[in-house]
């Protein structure tokens, strides 16, 4: 059986550490004495002559005499720390689209929302990286003579994929869902002719701009699975960050529209971290419904999860300017660029996300917390 409060663990594999958080009521706290026990394997609480046991998930071992800073705090429940008698497996290696295309290969692009196929099997005889959107700025910094790729674009051929940090660029063909001669910046978007979403822009006369929030592309000879729709978002924006941020060494990110509006600021925590939560009677798991399946496990009454832990702050609406104004001319900043509606989404997932957490684990220095499935 569930813990009638349930508890949340957050364990950094870096550090082998793990703060966990039996999220009891007040009035249960109140009530009669509380008292937990910490295994390396299990956790059991006894209150009013009940007692309440959760085995920990495989690969979870903590180190009971360990624990400290035992607390309780008001509107969270019980709060200690614990070290761990050795680290969680690593996560999987974070899936990236350029690593997964191969030349020489059929694929079939969907739409992600409605699975309405959008190109159809088409060979890829090439699959290469693009720079980064704001590549051209750093040219100055490069050349001593004039920018020799002034007013050049990169266009791909019938059989290249392109693929840059949050969209890839394929050959139009014969798409009957681009537009024919786009007059306006509305007429550049691309959109699934099943459910209107809008699934990329055309960039030039051949040549379409996909988000990958918004498509999925898979090999021929597979088929496709819907996956939840917040559950994706999360998932594909987390492996943007952690791309990024491996590669470049960055940690600050800026979620822009295709409208060029800021919508997000966001500030990349760890990537180490394994969330653990009872799936018993807890008031809080309510909050979890938006995720889908991401947030229910296979089998068993505990859930793990790998997460990206971030810090951001919203920007619609006027909000934060000042500090959006700064983070636009830092070059330590990265911009990420989405449709308009898919900043929108993702602004929510945040909010969703941050109010499920305990109250004292939701900000930090201002910023709002996060954790990102990945």
């Amino acid at each position: 059986a569930g813990m009638a409060g349930a508890f949340l663990m957050e364990i950094r594999r870096g550090t082998q550490s793990a703060l966990l958080v039996i999220r009891y009521a007040a009035a249960e706290l109140s009530s009669a004495p509380v008292e937990v026990s910490v295994c390396a394997d299990s956790l059991e609480v006894r209150s009013g002559g009940s007692c309440d046991a959760a085995a920990l998930p495989a690969g979870v071992s903590l180190a009971p005499s360990s624990c400290r800073g035992l607390q309780r705090l008001r509107g969270d429940g019980l709060h200690l720390r614990v070290r761990l008698r050795r680290a969680p497996p690593a996560a999987d290696v974070v899936f990236t689209l350029r690593e997964s295309l191969k030349p020489n290969k059929n694929y079939i692009v969907y739409c992600q929302s409605c699975g309405d196929i959008v190109v159809k099997d088409r060979k890829f005889l090439r699959v290469l990286p693009l720079p980064s959107e704001n590549w051209s700025d750093l040219v100055e910094e490069w050349c001593c003579h004039p920018d020799p790729f002034a007013r050049r674009t990169l266009h791909p051929q019938h059989g290249d994929c392109f693929v840059g940090d949050t969209f890839f660029l394929l050959n139009s063909g014969n798409e009957s869902h681009v537009p024919e001669s786009p007059k306006s910046k509305e007429n550049t978007r691309v959109i699934c002719k099943r459910c209107k979403t809008m699934l990329g822009e055309t960039v030039s006369s051949g040549t379409i701009k996909y988000y990958v929030t918004e498509v999925i592309i898979q090999p021929a000879e597979g088929s496709f699975s819907p996956t939840p729709r917040s559950q994706f978002v999360q998932s594909m924006v987390a492996q943007c960050l952690l791309e990024l941020s491996s590669a470049k060494s960055t940690f600050r990110f800026t979620i822009k529209g295709d409208n060029g509006k800021t919508y997000i600021l966001i500030w990349l925590l760890n990537s180490d971290t394994l969330l653990v939560e009872s799936l018993g009677s807890s008031s809080s798991h309510s909050d979890f419904t938006l995720f889908g399946d991401i947030l229910t496990p296979s089998s068993g009454p505990v859930g793990t999860w790998n997460a990206v832990k971030v810090l951001y702050q919203p920007c619609i609406q006027c909000r934060n300017k000042e500090l959006a104004d700064a983070w636009e001319n830092d070059m330590g900043v990265h911009p990420l660029k989405f449709p308009s509606e898919t900043c929108l989404e993702l602004l929510l997932i945040l909010g969703l996300s941050t109010t499920s957490l305990p109250p004292s684990l939701r900000c930090m220095n201002s910023f709002q917390v996060r954790n990102s499935f990945c």
